[in-house]
């Protein structure tokens, strides 16, 4: 059984939080699953309404009279018998019932059992449910399986975790043999991705086949939540979404209007972008004007690249029997595109979006950086190379040699193994599971109230 990390924090939420929780995140990143699993074992009775397989629930909530009404009404549609402290209520795809937004709060008052809410599509469909006061609810975002997540469904063993863990913390070489197998790890990661199922389906048939027609159907599920959703747009963000593994195949990387119209402009596509952004399927990687902090204040919302939510859904689009010819270490493919896709998964998952933007920055004078975080209170470049001549960067030196920008240091994720050269380290691009956005000390200032009070 693949275990996420993500679940820890929910049976914490569970145990110790009076509020209810919304966990929200793509499709097919296995929300309900975990809640489900957590909620199992964590209380007596669970009470589950979804209400895209069951749309008359939503009338539940229609003309209430308050807690004590909704409750008896859940009651008597569940036909369980709620038992206050032991029973978990959990709402799913909650999309689709508007009237939750306010019930919630009248529930949690009550305060006799414990909630849980789950969707899809939350940022396009029901922006007023993260709109509730605060006391009431709290969020946790569930992404596809991030590499460390994928190492320890494969079996990879505590001790191999931590000697790589111990090489990215002290800037020294993983063991060779290691060094190696990891490399074919995350070959396999590239085809396979993190959606659940889809791994589920590998550790059970290693059939690559079986995994490439569960990623095709997951891809289908996503165009049919676009015609659903936004019918009045929807060949116009298909057309985005079909673009994107071709967009980021090419030269630059970055987003063409001129490929979905001659004479499209930004404006008029920006709604169909950010769409794609909150149905989490994809994560826009916008430019900045210069490296510097505070970068949003940098941030150029006309000048982006947009990578898929999963690059096991980026590799199947490519066709073209691609996943032998990578497992095969194939000189001729060029990984870069896939490569970038599995780093930026990995760096918004750990946390390095800022307002839930991933930054790169391209300028004619100095070149192009891959992408540009805010870590540990500097500026820090972050370079992906798939080939043999990852220390050619003119862009991340011109950047560094730059004391306009006061750059410390950069990274470089490759295929070699860990050393440094001057202020660059180097990682193999699996060490990228350990790269986390840094977590700051508490910062405690008591205000002086002397000759004040």
């Amino acid at each position: 059984m693949i275990k996420r990390r993500v679940e820890d924090h929910i049976r914490n939420f569970m145990l110790s939080d009076k509020r209810a929780l919304l966990v929200t995140g793509a499709r097919q990143v296995g929300k309900t699953f975990s809640i489900r699993k957590v909620g199992k074992e964590c209380f007596n009775q669970v009470v589950e309404i979804n209400f895209i397989e069951h749309p008359e629930a939503i009338e539940l909530f229609k003309g209430h009279k308050g807690a004590n009404d909704l409750l008896m009404r859940l009651s008597a549609y569940s036909h369980k018998p709620l038992v206050a402290g032991q029973t978990l209520i959990f709402f799913d795809e909650v999309q689709q019932c508007s009237e939750i937004v306010t019930a919630i709060k009248f529930l949690v008052d009550e305060g006799s059992y414990k909630y849980v809410m789950s969707g899809s599509l939350l940022g396009v469909e029901l922006k007023d449910l993260r709109s509730v006061p605060v006391g009431y609810m709290d969020e946790i975002e569930m992404y596809p399986l991030d590499l460390m997540e994928f190492y320890e469904a494969l079996g990879i063993g505590s001790d191999v975790i931590g000697h790589m863990r111990d090489c990215f913390v002290k800037h020294v070489p993983v063991d060779e043999f290691i060094h190696q197998r990891m490399l074919d790890a995350i070959r396999l990661y590239l085809i396979v991705g993190g959606m659940p199922a889809v791994v589920q389906k590998y550790l059970d048939t290693n059939n690559l086949k079986k995994v490439l027609n569960e990623q095709r159907g997951i891809i289908r599920t996503y165009k049919r939540d676009i015609t659903q959703y936004d019918p009045q747009r929807k060949l116009q963000i298909e057309e985005i979404y079909d673009l994107i593994p071709s967009e980021l195949n090419a030269k630059n990387k970055r987003f063409i209007l001129k490929k979905l119209n001659e004479k499209a402009r930004f404006n008029r596509y920006e709604d169909s972008f950010l769409w794609l952004k909150d149905a989490g399927v994809a994560i826009p990687t916008y430019n900045l004007e210069a490296p510097q902090m505070p970068l949003l204040l940098s941030k150029q919302r006309n000048l982006l690249k947009l990578f898929l939510n999963d690059v096991g859904l980026l590799a199947a689009q490519y066709g073209g029997n691609i996943q032998t010819r990578m497992l095969s270490s194939d000189p001729n493919i060029n990984f870069g595109a896939i490569f970038e896709n599995l780093a930026a998964q990995e760096l918004y998952a750990h946390g390095f979006a800022v307002e839930h933007s991933l930054y790169y920055f391209n300028s004619k004078k100095q070149g192009e950086l891959d992408f540009v975080l805010e870590y540990d209170g500097h500026v820090l470049p972050v370079e992906i190379k798939s080939g043999k001549d990852y220390e050619r960067h003119n862009a991340l030196s011109n950047v560094l040699s730059n004391d306009e920008y006061d750059i410390p240091m950069a990274y470089v994720f490759c295929q070699d193994n860990v050393h440094i050269k001057g202020s660059i380290v180097y990682y193999p691009i699996y060490l990228i599971a350990f790269f986390e956005q840094f977590q700051p000390d508490d910062n405690i200032f008591k205000f002086d109230l002397s000759g004040l009070q």
